[in-house]
């Protein structure tokens, strides 16, 4: 049985789908032929926000959304939250690339161009503050009244 070439399916619609799998078949089946493409399993795009987020998860990628937007779906910073943030994008076979970004100049307009365009897949790193990482081992709590002086009336 004779086959056609092999066909580079991802970002396009059903529709075009069918149509390219008509045009490469179109040599080898009759113009009466029936082509019908089904998708039965689809893995939507999406994105992933980790760390100090206030509901870090996977979130669905529909249109196009940047770093500060994909932090608001996954409702904002946390008090403990530093604002430089990671970018994790899958590269190439199995490269990935991290990119650094200061949410707090990007927020004050100072970097609007470094608020990147999520791609499917994408993570989204928020980490926390260093001052709170020291908190977890050292007692921070003061109670005032240790160390005020009682003076005798």
């Amino acid at each position: 049985m004779k086959s056609a070439p092999a066909i580079h399916a991802e970002g396009m619609t059903v529709s075009e789908l069918n149509n390219a799998v008509k045009a490469a078949y179109a040599p080898v089946l009759s113009s009466s032929s029936i082509i019908t493409v089904d998708v039965s399993n689809f893995l939507k795009p999406f994105f992933t926000v980790l760390g100090q987020a206030t509901k870090p998860g996977q979130y669905e990628l529909r249109a196009d959304t940047s770093v500060s937007e994909g932090i608001a779906v996954a409702g904002g910073l946390l008090p403990t939250a530093k604002t430089q943030i990671l970018l994790y994008h899958k590269g190439s076979g199995q490269w990935v690339m991290a990119d650094k970004l200061n949410l707090q100049d990007i927020l004050n307009r100072k970097h609007l161009d470094r608020d990147a365009n999520l791609q499917p897949g994408d993570m989204i790193f928020i980490p926390e503050k260093g001052i709170t990482n020291f908190r977890k081992y050292v007692p921070y709590s003061l109670n005032l009244s240790t160390y005020s002086q009682q003076t005798p009336y």
